[in-house]
């Protein structure tokens, strides 16, 4: 789940000249399981937007923090999937998150600070109830980072690949590996233990992922002598790619969720054209 205020991925908040974010908000719901996926990100106008220090409601969609965690509440339409389903379906759930602790820290991305970002709850318990998933939701291990920025992600990067996961003795792994616009890399780790200590770490070398159907390339640091295994791709877009992915860190295998970001195919004329059929606007 994402909540975006001044959507970096809106065609429409590109196409307005950027000038109001509270006017092009979204509730990205993705849910993947055995019955299929299923994707929902209506964009809406800021008539559709309430917040304030502890909560975040857009549309029928709400997030807050009540004191010991973070609940999510979401009502959307979800998109039509090939495959499965025909017509948009509504669908609803709640999700909770119960953070081992809260992250204080936010990084820079890039040299100037114009790209935040803060892993606000690196690990916690999560707990899904939503009538679309089997047997009525799941419990697991989850995650919430935010990110923010003064100008559009295209402008200052070529691309990035994050990722997180957690080691089998139940420490969290996060990387980012990002390349500036103007072709410097910069790369760094986090391991962050259940009690709330974080050490960063230089991960070691990036190896390449296979191409998604579009395209997209992506790679993952992995110890030498070792290769990273795709398990599942999730999405596969012309700019962006999430998936489950197995590699080693330091000697611990981890399954980590990976994302590949590609900021020139997202600034491509034709990319942001195609972007309305998977987030429609509704002001």
């Amino acid at each position: 789940m994402i909540a975006f205020i001044g959507s970096v991925f809106s065609p429409y908040y590109h196409w307005s000249g950027r000038h109001d974010p509270e006017d092009h908000i979204a509730f990205n719901v993705a849910l993947y399981g055995p019955q299929g996926h299923a994707w929902a990100m209506t964009e809406r106008g800021k008539a559709r937007l309430s917040r304030d220090r502890h909560s975040l409601a857009i549309g029928k969609s709400s997030f807050r923090y009540d004191g010991s965690g973070f609940v999510i509440s979401f009502d959307e339409i979800f998109l039509p999937w090939p495959g499965q389903r025909l017509l948009p379906k509504r669908m609803r759930g709640d999700i909770r998150l119960a953070p081992d602790f809260l992250g204080a820290r936010a990084y820079g991305l890039d040299r100037a600070g114009f790209h935040i970002w803060q892993p606000v709850a690196p690990n916690g318990r999560v707990t899904v109830a939503c009538e679309a998933l089997a047997d009525g939701g799941w419990i697991g291990t989850g995650y919430h980072d935010m990110n923010h920025g003064a100008r559009p992600l295209e402008t200052d990067f070529s691309g990035w690949d994050w990722a997180r996961g957690t080691t089998d003795d139940g420490r969290t792994v996060i990387l980012y590996d990002s390349v500036l616009a103007d072709g410097t890399n910069s790369r760094f780790g986090l391991v962050c233990g259940r009690d709330g200590a974080v050490a960063e770490f230089d991960p070691p070398s990036r190896k390449p992922l296979k191409r998604g159907f579009w395209g997209v390339g992506g790679g993952i640091a992995c110890d030498g002598g070792a290769s990273p295994v795709l398990k599942n791709a999730l999405e596969d877009t012309p700019f962006y790619r999430r998936s489950l992915v197995e590699t080693v860190i330091a000697g611990d295998p981890v399954e980590m969720m990976h994302e590949t970001l590609d900021c020139r195919r997202l600034a491509n004329p034709v990319v942001r054209m195609m972007l309305p059929f998977r987030m429609p606007r509704r002001a």
